[in-house]
């Protein structure tokens, strides 16, 4: 039943590739703002709040109850106006579970999030990275 969702997402605008794995419980704001690359797997309860553009790169994973937040609240603003930012996973990035990722990060190729982090800055490409405030355990290459 992936291949009917995907058609459905596609029917939506959502630019998605071949071989794209998206469980039944993921939530989908804005269909038409999310772009997955191909081999590309996003995992049960994950939420990609669209507001703004979701790119997800190819071979990346986006794992269980991850919520990719686009968008937010001015505080600044008397009515507190809506923003929006892209979140971009770049290819063969890996997401664990639980991870909340702000609005405007990019999360670099290749690189691990461990689970249940908070993502408020850009990672390097092929870091490892945890926690709340995120911090880079390791390069991957080494």
């Amino acid at each position: 039943m992936f291949g009917w969702r995907n058609w459905l997402l596609r029917l939506f605008g959502a630019n998605i590739g071949v071989g794209v794995l998206i469980r039944p419980t993921v939530r989908i704001t804005y269909p038409w703002k999310l772009t997955i690359g191909d081999h590309s797997w996003i995992g049960d309860f994950a939420e990609l709040y669209t507001l703004g553009p979701i790119h997800i790169g190819k071979n990346a994973v986006v794992s269980q109850y991850c919520y990719l937040c686009t968008g937010s609240h001015d505080m600044s603003a008397l009515a507190f106006d809506i923003f929006a930012k892209t979140i971009t996973v770049e290819d063969e990035a890996w997401i664990a579970a639980g991870v909340f990722v702000h609005p405007g990060v990019t999360i670099g190729r290749g690189s691990v999030i461990a689970a249940r982090s908070i993502v408020r800055r850009d990672t390097e490409d092929f870091g490892v990275y945890a926690g709340e405030p995120l911090r880079m355990l390791r390069d991957r290459r080494r």
